[in-house]
């Protein structure tokens, strides 16, 4: 794992630029217009460890700009979590060129790590445990909105049962 994998051990230089990189991510996304109410993933080990030190699993919405289905999964589900501080989550972009330090720490983008993920279908959640595994089925698609809800809660649990 490199010094830059974990924000509360990273030398004060690494941290003011992980921190850095954050701010220039969400600006980007901001001037590029990308719908980001859900903070832009930059730095997916320091995403991880921050959930983890609150003692909750890191959920990461895979979305597409436009995508009318990805605007209720943040904003009806994941945005209210958010602000409760009940889930810990982080929104990455198909097709999105924005920079993102991937699981293992090495530089990428968004779109790079949709493709390493596999993921083909927006909205869909992931959700990661310790060593950044995956610790619940991935919830793909808005499925049925009068149930959403009902399957994100039982895949939350699911996840952070795993943290035990």
């Amino acid at each position: 794992m490199t010094q830059a994998s974990n924000l509360l051990t990273a030398s004060p230089i690494a941290r003011r630029r992980l921190l850095l990189g954050g701010a220039l991510v969400l600006a980007t996304s901001v001037s590029h217009g990308v719908e980001m109410a859900l903070p832009p993933a930059y730095a997916f080990p320091q995403h991880l460890a921050a959930a983890l030190a609150r003692g909750l699993p890191l959920t990461v919405m895979v979305s597409l700009p436009g995508c009318p289905f990805c605007k209720v999964v943040r904003d009806s589900h994941l945005a209210p979590l958010l602000r409760e501080q009940a889930v810990a989550v982080v929104q990455i972009d198909i097709g999105s060129t924005l920079p993102l330090l991937d699981v293992h720490g090495q530089a990428g983008t968004h779109a790079g790590q949709v493709r390493q993920w596999g993921v083909k279908v927006a909205p869909t959640l992931l959700f990661f445990g310790r060593q950044g595994n995956e610790v619940a089925e991935r919830l793909v698609g808005a499925l049925l909105p009068d149930f959403y809800g009902a399957y994100l809660t039982q895949r939350l649990e699911t996840a952070r049962k795993s943290l035990a």
